[in-house]
Protein backbone atom coordinates (compact mmCIF):
# COMPACT_ATOMS: atom_id res chain seq x y z
CA UNK A 1 0.00 0.00 0.00
CA UNK A 2 1.80 3.23 -1.03
CA UNK A 3 1.94 5.92 1.30
CA UNK A 4 2.59 9.58 0.39
CA UNK A 5 4.40 12.20 2.32
CA UNK A 6 2.89 14.45 4.85
CA UNK A 7 3.48 18.13 2.86
CA UNK A 8 0.70 16.97 0.64
CA UNK A 9 -1.70 16.79 3.14
CA UNK A 10 -0.76 19.57 5.20
CA UNK A 11 -1.09 22.30 2.87
CA UNK A 12 -4.24 20.63 1.92
CA UNK A 13 -6.05 21.63 5.41
CA UNK A 14 -4.39 25.42 5.90
CA UNK A 15 -7.22 25.82 7.98
CA UNK A 16 -6.22 23.65 10.62
CA UNK A 17 -3.08 23.53 12.79
CA UNK A 18 0.12 21.32 11.47
CA UNK A 19 -0.77 19.76 14.56
CA UNK A 20 -3.92 18.23 14.12
CA UNK A 21 -3.11 17.52 10.45
CA UNK A 22 0.21 15.60 11.52
CA UNK A 23 -1.94 13.65 14.08
CA UNK A 24 -4.66 12.30 11.64
CA UNK A 25 -1.93 11.71 8.61
CA UNK A 26 0.30 9.55 11.84
CA UNK A 27 -3.63 7.54 12.55
CA UNK A 28 -4.19 6.97 9.22
CA UNK A 29 -0.59 5.31 8.88
CA UNK A 30 -1.21 3.56 11.71
CA UNK A 31 -4.68 1.91 11.12
CA UNK A 32 -3.23 1.14 6.91
CA UNK A 33 -0.56 -0.93 8.57
CA UNK A 34 -2.99 -3.41 10.46
CA UNK A 35 -3.02 -6.79 9.22
CA UNK A 36 -6.75 -6.96 9.63
CA UNK A 37 -7.02 -3.45 7.82
CA UNK A 38 -4.64 -5.01 4.82
CA UNK A 39 -7.32 -7.94 4.78
CA UNK A 40 -10.04 -5.91 3.95
CA UNK A 41 -8.67 -3.90 1.55
CA UNK A 42 -7.32 -7.29 -0.04
CA UNK A 43 -11.29 -8.36 -0.05
CA UNK A 44 -12.50 -5.51 -1.65
CA UNK A 45 -9.81 -5.47 -4.32
CA UNK A 46 -10.60 -8.93 -5.05
CA UNK A 47 -14.77 -8.98 -4.82
CA UNK A 48 -15.46 -6.11 -7.35
CA UNK A 49 -17.53 -8.55 -9.49
CA UNK A 50 -19.98 -9.48 -6.16
CA UNK A 51 -20.19 -5.52 -5.82
CA UNK A 52 -21.45 -5.08 -9.05
CA UNK A 53 -23.60 -7.62 -8.50
CA UNK A 54 -25.05 -6.36 -5.61
CA UNK A 55 -25.58 -2.74 -7.07
CA UNK A 56 -27.50 -4.10 -10.11
CA UNK A 57 -29.53 -6.44 -7.55
CA UNK A 58 -30.53 -3.39 -5.58
CA UNK A 59 -30.67 -1.67 -8.17
CA UNK A 60 -33.78 -3.79 -9.29
CA UNK A 61 -35.82 -3.69 -6.97
CA UNK A 62 -38.02 -0.24 -7.15
CA UNK A 63 -37.89 2.67 -4.49
CA UNK A 64 -39.83 5.64 -5.71
CA UNK A 65 -40.03 8.35 -3.45
CA UNK A 66 -42.40 7.71 -0.65
CA UNK A 67 -42.67 3.61 -1.74
CA UNK A 68 -39.02 2.37 -0.43
CA UNK A 69 -40.62 -0.15 1.70
CA UNK A 70 -39.59 -3.31 -0.81
CA UNK A 71 -36.08 -1.51 -0.90
CA UNK A 72 -35.35 -1.41 3.02
CA UNK A 73 -36.79 -5.19 2.97
CA UNK A 74 -34.49 -5.88 0.80
CA UNK A 75 -31.39 -4.40 2.15
CA UNK A 76 -32.25 -5.28 5.10
CA UNK A 77 -32.02 -8.67 4.63
CA UNK A 78 -28.60 -8.37 2.87
CA UNK A 79 -27.23 -6.70 5.90
CA UNK A 80 -28.51 -10.05 8.13
CA UNK A 81 -26.53 -12.02 5.92
CA UNK A 82 -23.38 -10.52 6.59
CA UNK A 83 -23.90 -11.08 10.24
CA UNK A 84 -25.49 -7.49 11.46
CA UNK A 85 -28.41 -7.10 13.48
CA UNK A 86 -30.41 -5.23 11.06
CA UNK A 87 -33.55 -3.53 11.32
CA UNK A 88 -35.82 -1.01 10.10
CA UNK A 89 -36.54 1.88 12.49
CA UNK A 90 -40.27 4.06 12.10
CA UNK A 91 -40.05 5.36 9.09
CA UNK A 92 -38.22 2.57 6.72
CA UNK A 93 -34.55 3.43 7.69
CA UNK A 94 -32.31 0.10 7.42
CA UNK A 95 -29.92 0.17 10.92
CA UNK A 96 -26.98 -2.03 11.08
CA UNK A 97 -25.09 -1.54 14.19
CA UNK A 98 -21.83 -2.62 14.44
CA UNK A 99 -20.85 -2.44 17.93
CA UNK A 100 -16.84 -1.17 19.46
CA UNK A 101 -14.98 -2.19 21.45
CA UNK A 102 -16.16 1.41 23.78
CA UNK A 103 -19.30 0.17 25.41
CA UNK A 104 -20.75 3.79 25.85
CA UNK A 105 -18.53 5.43 22.99
CA UNK A 106 -20.73 7.63 20.49
CA UNK A 107 -20.88 6.07 16.97
CA UNK A 108 -19.89 6.85 13.43
CA UNK A 109 -22.65 6.68 10.56
CA UNK A 110 -21.95 5.95 7.15
CA UNK A 111 -25.40 6.54 5.25
CA UNK A 112 -26.52 5.95 1.96
CA UNK A 113 -29.96 6.81 0.65
CA UNK A 114 -31.85 3.70 -0.60
CA UNK A 115 -35.08 5.90 -3.08
CA UNK A 116 -35.12 6.72 -5.94
CA UNK A 117 -36.77 9.76 -8.34
CA UNK A 118 -38.07 7.51 -10.76
CA UNK A 119 -41.53 6.98 -10.29
CA UNK A 120 -44.00 3.83 -9.72
CA UNK A 121 -44.96 3.21 -12.74
CA UNK A 122 -41.70 3.26 -14.75
CA UNK A 123 -40.32 -0.08 -15.60
CA UNK A 124 -37.18 -0.21 -13.97
CA UNK A 125 -34.58 -2.33 -16.53
CA UNK A 126 -31.01 -2.55 -15.13
CA UNK A 127 -28.32 -4.55 -17.17
CA UNK A 128 -24.59 -4.69 -18.02
CA UNK A 129 -22.26 -4.49 -21.40
CA UNK A 130 -19.26 -5.45 -20.58
CA UNK A 131 -18.01 -3.81 -17.65
CA UNK A 132 -20.37 -0.69 -17.80
CA UNK A 133 -23.82 -1.03 -15.37
CA UNK A 134 -27.17 0.90 -16.91
CA UNK A 135 -30.56 1.46 -15.61
CA UNK A 136 -32.41 3.84 -13.58
CA UNK A 137 -30.35 4.61 -10.21
CA UNK A 138 -27.91 2.79 -11.06
CA UNK A 139 -25.42 5.16 -9.85
CA UNK A 140 -27.45 7.71 -7.47
CA UNK A 141 -27.84 6.11 -5.21
CA UNK A 142 -27.14 2.41 -6.64
CA UNK A 143 -22.91 3.25 -5.76
CA UNK A 144 -23.78 4.52 -2.21
CA UNK A 145 -25.34 1.68 -1.62
CA UNK A 146 -23.16 -0.90 -3.63
CA UNK A 147 -20.24 0.68 -1.64
CA UNK A 148 -21.79 0.89 2.44
CA UNK A 149 -22.37 -3.09 0.93
CA UNK A 150 -18.70 -3.63 0.02
CA UNK A 151 -17.24 -1.96 2.84
CA UNK A 152 -19.59 -3.86 5.49
CA UNK A 153 -18.90 -7.01 3.90
CA UNK A 154 -14.67 -5.96 4.06
CA UNK A 155 -15.28 -5.17 8.09
CA UNK A 156 -17.07 -8.69 8.68
CA UNK A 157 -14.65 -10.36 6.47
CA UNK A 158 -11.38 -9.34 8.02
CA UNK A 159 -12.82 -9.37 11.72
CA UNK A 160 -11.72 -5.64 12.65
CA UNK A 161 -12.54 -4.02 15.79
CA UNK A 162 -12.95 -0.43 16.59
CA UNK A 163 -12.90 1.31 19.32
CA UNK A 164 -16.14 3.23 18.91
CA UNK A 165 -19.15 1.79 16.96
CA UNK A 166 -20.34 2.07 13.74
CA UNK A 167 -23.84 2.77 12.34
CA UNK A 168 -24.58 1.75 8.77
CA UNK A 169 -27.97 3.23 7.77
CA UNK A 170 -29.50 2.72 4.10
CA UNK A 171 -32.12 5.84 4.51
CA UNK A 172 -35.62 6.81 3.15
CA UNK A 173 -36.90 9.86 1.58
CA UNK A 174 -33.22 12.06 0.43
CA UNK A 175 -34.64 12.69 -3.34
CA UNK A 176 -37.53 15.43 -4.34
CA UNK A 177 -40.35 15.96 -1.64
CA UNK A 178 -38.76 12.92 0.58
CA UNK A 179 -37.32 16.19 2.31
CA UNK A 180 -34.69 14.14 3.98
CA UNK A 181 -37.66 12.55 5.98
CA UNK A 182 -35.21 9.69 6.51
CA UNK A 183 -32.17 11.81 8.39
CA UNK A 184 -34.74 13.97 9.82
CA UNK A 185 -36.34 10.61 11.76
CA UNK A 186 -32.73 9.47 12.42
CA UNK A 187 -31.51 12.43 14.01
CA UNK A 188 -35.11 12.92 16.18
CA UNK A 189 -35.06 9.44 17.27
CA UNK A 190 -34.52 9.66 21.27
CA UNK A 191 -32.73 6.47 20.63
CA UNK A 192 -29.77 7.96 18.87
CA UNK A 193 -30.01 11.61 20.02
CA UNK A 194 -26.88 12.57 21.35
CA UNK A 195 -25.17 8.74 19.90
CA UNK A 196 -23.69 9.76 16.47
CA UNK A 197 -21.12 11.86 16.74
CA UNK A 198 -20.18 11.97 12.79
CA UNK A 199 -21.46 11.39 10.05
CA UNK A 200 -20.19 9.88 6.40
CA UNK A 201 -22.46 10.35 3.38
CA UNK A 202 -22.30 7.83 0.31
CA UNK A 203 -24.02 9.10 -2.72
CA UNK A 204 -23.46 9.11 -6.23
CA UNK A 205 -20.09 7.82 -7.82
CA UNK A 206 -16.90 9.17 -8.07
CA UNK A 207 -14.08 10.73 -5.52
CA UNK A 208 -13.34 14.05 -7.01
CA UNK A 209 -15.75 16.14 -4.72
CA UNK A 210 -16.37 16.36 -0.94
CA UNK A 211 -19.45 17.74 0.07
CA UNK A 212 -18.44 20.41 3.35
CA UNK A 213 -20.90 22.68 2.74
CA UNK A 214 -25.14 21.86 2.84
CA UNK A 215 -26.87 23.86 0.20
CA UNK A 216 -30.11 25.23 1.74
CA UNK A 217 -33.37 25.02 0.12
CA UNK A 218 -36.77 25.71 0.39
CA UNK A 219 -39.55 24.55 -1.87
CA UNK A 220 -43.44 26.17 -2.38
CA UNK A 221 -46.48 24.82 -4.01
CA UNK A 222 -48.62 28.23 -5.25
CA UNK A 223 -52.03 27.38 -5.58
CA UNK A 224 -54.54 30.05 -6.93
CA UNK A 225 -58.26 29.54 -7.48
CA UNK A 226 -61.10 31.45 -9.02
CA UNK A 227 -64.69 30.56 -10.01
CA UNK A 228 -63.54 29.34 -13.53
CA UNK A 229 -65.67 29.60 -16.68
CA UNK A 230 -66.89 29.91 -20.37
CA UNK A 231 -64.30 31.78 -22.10
CA UNK A 232 -66.65 33.89 -24.06
CA UNK A 233 -69.87 34.52 -22.18
CA UNK A 234 -67.86 34.19 -18.74
CA UNK A 235 -65.19 36.63 -19.96
CA UNK A 236 -63.90 39.02 -17.42
CA UNK A 237 -63.84 37.09 -14.26
CA UNK A 238 -60.12 36.82 -12.70
CA UNK A 239 -57.97 34.29 -14.42
CA UNK A 240 -55.94 32.12 -11.71
CA UNK A 241 -53.71 31.75 -14.97
CA UNK A 242 -52.92 35.39 -15.62
CA UNK A 243 -52.19 35.87 -11.99
CA UNK A 244 -49.87 33.28 -11.79
CA UNK A 245 -48.12 34.50 -14.98
CA UNK A 246 -47.83 38.16 -14.13
CA UNK A 247 -46.06 36.99 -10.50
CA UNK A 248 -43.67 34.65 -12.47
CA UNK A 249 -42.80 37.51 -14.09
CA UNK A 250 -42.13 39.76 -11.43
CA UNK A 251 -39.57 36.97 -9.84
CA UNK A 252 -37.61 37.09 -13.07
CA UNK A 253 -37.04 40.82 -12.34
CA UNK A 254 -35.84 40.61 -8.65
CA UNK A 255 -31.81 40.77 -8.06
CA UNK A 256 -30.23 37.65 -6.89
CA UNK A 257 -26.80 37.91 -5.29
CA UNK A 258 -24.18 36.05 -7.20
CA UNK A 259 -21.90 35.40 -3.74
CA UNK A 260 -23.63 34.06 -1.89
CA UNK A 261 -25.24 32.39 -5.16
CA UNK A 262 -29.03 32.97 -4.38
CA UNK A 263 -31.31 31.12 -7.19
CA UNK A 264 -34.94 30.59 -7.96
CA UNK A 265 -36.86 28.17 -10.56
CA UNK A 266 -40.36 27.48 -11.58
CA UNK A 267 -40.27 23.97 -12.16
CA UNK A 268 -43.72 23.22 -12.69
CA UNK A 269 -47.49 25.09 -13.67
CA UNK A 270 -50.26 22.82 -13.97
CA UNK A 271 -54.01 23.86 -14.33
CA UNK A 272 -57.01 24.56 -16.73
CA UNK A 273 -59.04 22.31 -18.49
CA UNK A 274 -59.59 23.77 -22.08
CA UNK A 275 -58.19 26.19 -24.26
CA UNK A 276 -61.68 27.85 -24.60
CA UNK A 277 -62.79 27.40 -20.54
CA UNK A 278 -61.13 30.00 -17.79
CA UNK A 279 -59.31 27.86 -15.57
CA UNK A 280 -60.73 27.00 -11.72
CA UNK A 281 -57.40 26.54 -10.87
CA UNK A 282 -53.94 27.52 -11.58
CA UNK A 283 -50.94 25.40 -9.39
CA UNK A 284 -47.26 26.64 -9.77
CA UNK A 285 -44.22 24.88 -7.52
CA UNK A 286 -41.38 26.70 -7.05
CA UNK A 287 -37.95 26.28 -5.75
CA UNK A 288 -35.08 28.69 -3.76
CA UNK A 289 -31.56 27.31 -3.23
CA UNK A 290 -28.56 29.14 -1.23
CA UNK A 291 -25.71 28.79 0.96
CA UNK A 292 -27.57 31.43 3.20
CA UNK A 293 -30.65 31.42 5.39
CA UNK A 294 -31.36 35.03 5.41
CA UNK A 295 -31.56 34.90 1.43
CA UNK A 296 -33.60 32.18 1.55
CA UNK A 297 -35.94 34.26 4.25
CA UNK A 298 -35.38 37.08 1.90
CA UNK A 299 -36.73 35.02 -1.25
CA UNK A 300 -40.04 33.49 0.38
CA UNK A 301 -40.97 36.81 0.69
CA UNK A 302 -39.96 38.24 -2.43
CA UNK A 303 -41.88 35.43 -3.61
CA UNK A 304 -45.28 35.92 -0.96
CA UNK A 305 -45.20 39.50 -1.87
CA UNK A 306 -45.00 38.50 -5.78
CA UNK A 307 -48.41 36.45 -6.03
CA UNK A 308 -50.25 37.97 -3.27
CA UNK A 309 -49.76 41.31 -5.34
CA UNK A 310 -50.48 39.70 -8.58
CA UNK A 311 -53.54 37.64 -7.20
CA UNK A 312 -55.22 41.06 -6.05
CA UNK A 313 -54.53 42.75 -9.01
CA UNK A 314 -56.15 40.26 -11.41
CA UNK A 315 -59.15 40.44 -9.13
CA UNK A 316 -59.34 44.11 -8.74
CA UNK A 317 -59.20 44.17 -12.58
CA UNK A 318 -62.36 41.55 -12.81
CA UNK A 319 -65.08 42.96 -15.03
CA UNK A 320 -67.59 41.17 -13.04
CA UNK A 321 -68.37 41.53 -8.90
CA UNK A 322 -68.02 37.50 -8.80
CA UNK A 323 -65.38 36.81 -6.18
CA UNK A 324 -61.78 37.34 -5.87
CA UNK A 325 -58.63 34.78 -6.40
CA UNK A 326 -58.00 32.86 -3.32
CA UNK A 327 -54.49 31.94 -3.04
CA UNK A 328 -52.59 29.70 -0.60
CA UNK A 329 -48.98 29.33 -0.42
CA UNK A 330 -47.66 25.91 0.93
CA UNK A 331 -43.93 25.08 1.73
CA UNK A 332 -43.37 21.52 0.45
CA UNK A 333 -39.94 21.39 1.30
CA UNK A 334 -37.10 23.07 3.85
CA UNK A 335 -33.62 21.21 3.53
CA UNK A 336 -31.07 23.67 5.56
CA UNK A 337 -28.09 25.16 4.92
CA UNK A 338 -25.10 24.34 7.12
CA UNK A 339 -21.46 24.08 6.89
CA UNK A 340 -19.01 21.79 8.32
CA UNK A 341 -16.32 23.36 10.53
CA UNK A 342 -12.55 23.68 8.87
CA UNK A 343 -10.92 21.71 11.40
CA UNK A 344 -13.49 19.14 11.49
CA UNK A 345 -11.77 15.49 12.36
CA UNK A 346 -13.97 14.13 9.74
CA UNK A 347 -12.65 16.50 7.25
CA UNK A 348 -9.15 15.94 8.42
CA UNK A 349 -8.95 12.33 8.88
CA UNK A 350 -10.81 12.41 4.79
CA UNK A 351 -7.75 14.63 3.83
CA UNK A 352 -5.09 12.12 4.96
CA UNK A 353 -6.54 9.62 3.82
CA UNK A 354 -6.97 11.26 0.32
CA UNK A 355 -2.88 12.34 0.78
CA UNK A 356 -2.02 8.55 1.04
CA UNK A 357 -3.88 7.68 -1.43
CA UNK A 358 -3.38 10.22 -4.53
CA UNK A 359 -7.13 11.63 -4.18
CA UNK A 360 -7.55 15.33 -5.05
CA UNK A 361 -10.99 16.45 -4.26
CA UNK A 362 -12.64 19.59 -3.91
CA UNK A 363 -14.65 20.84 -1.83
CA UNK A 364 -18.18 21.62 -3.29
CA UNK A 365 -21.69 22.97 -1.78
CA UNK A 366 -24.41 21.00 -2.45
CA UNK A 367 -27.96 19.32 -0.79
CA UNK A 368 -27.86 16.07 0.02
CA UNK A 369 -28.67 13.73 3.65
CA UNK A 370 -25.54 16.06 5.60
CA UNK A 371 -28.19 18.73 5.59
CA UNK A 372 -29.44 17.62 8.76
CA UNK A 373 -26.79 16.26 10.85
CA UNK A 374 -24.54 19.44 10.08
CA UNK A 375 -27.87 22.07 10.49
CA UNK A 376 -27.93 19.84 14.21
CA UNK A 377 -24.23 20.92 14.98
CA UNK A 378 -22.99 16.98 13.88
CA UNK A 379 -20.23 16.78 11.63
CA UNK A 380 -20.82 15.41 8.15
CA UNK A 381 -19.92 15.54 4.80
CA UNK A 382 -20.67 13.70 1.54
CA UNK A 383 -18.32 11.57 -1.08
CA UNK A 384 -19.13 9.54 -3.88
CA UNK A 385 -18.70 5.64 -3.76
CA UNK A 386 -16.13 5.52 -6.79
CA UNK A 387 -16.11 4.86 -10.21
CA UNK A 388 -17.70 6.86 -12.79
CA UNK A 389 -21.50 7.96 -13.30
CA UNK A 390 -23.30 9.58 -15.54
CA UNK A 391 -27.16 10.72 -16.95
CA UNK A 392 -28.53 10.76 -13.36
CA UNK A 393 -32.09 10.88 -12.95
CA UNK A 394 -32.90 9.52 -16.27
CA UNK A 395 -33.87 5.87 -17.74
CA UNK A 396 -30.02 5.95 -19.31
CA UNK A 397 -28.50 6.21 -16.36
CA UNK A 398 -24.88 4.35 -16.15
CA UNK A 399 -22.02 3.17 -13.79
CA UNK A 400 -18.90 2.40 -15.15
CA UNK A 401 -16.86 0.36 -11.96
CA UNK A 402 -13.43 1.20 -13.13
CA UNK A 403 -11.32 1.96 -10.60
CA UNK A 404 -13.68 1.83 -7.99
CA UNK A 405 -11.29 -0.22 -5.67
CA UNK A 406 -9.44 3.59 -4.86
CA UNK A 407 -12.94 4.69 -3.44
CA UNK A 408 -14.02 1.91 -1.78
CA UNK A 409 -10.48 1.99 -0.08
CA UNK A 410 -11.45 6.01 1.57
CA UNK A 411 -14.01 4.71 2.88
CA UNK A 412 -13.13 2.42 4.90
CA UNK A 413 -9.68 3.70 6.10
CA UNK A 414 -11.48 6.88 6.92
CA UNK A 415 -14.23 5.15 8.96
CA UNK A 416 -11.59 3.04 10.27
CA UNK A 417 -9.19 6.32 11.17
CA UNK A 418 -12.52 7.80 12.94
CA UNK A 419 -13.49 4.85 14.91
CA UNK A 420 -10.09 3.67 16.07
CA UNK A 421 -8.81 0.01 15.68
CA UNK A 422 -7.72 -2.36 18.35
CA UNK A 423 -4.63 -3.91 17.39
Amino acid sequence: MPFLTWSRFLNSVSDASGEQASDWAREVTRVSGLRPVHEAVNWLRSHEREIAEFQMSISRVPAPPFHEADRCAWFCERMRELGYAAELDGIGNVLALRPGCEEHGTAIAVTAHLDTVFPRDLEVNIWRDQTRLYGPGISDNGAGLAAMWAVASALQQAGIRTRSPLLLVGNVGEEGDGNLRGMRHLFGDERWRGRISQVLVLDGSGVDLVVTEALGSRRFEVRISGPGGHSWSDFGIPNPILAAARAIATLGTIALPLEPKTTISVGTIEGGTSVNAIPESVRVRIDVRSAEPEQIERMELELRRAFTDAANQTSAEARTTRKSLLLDIAVVGDRPAAALRPNAPILLALRAVDAQLGISAKPQRASTDANIPLSLGIDALAIGGGGYGGGAHTASEWFEPTAREQALRRILLTLLALAGVEE
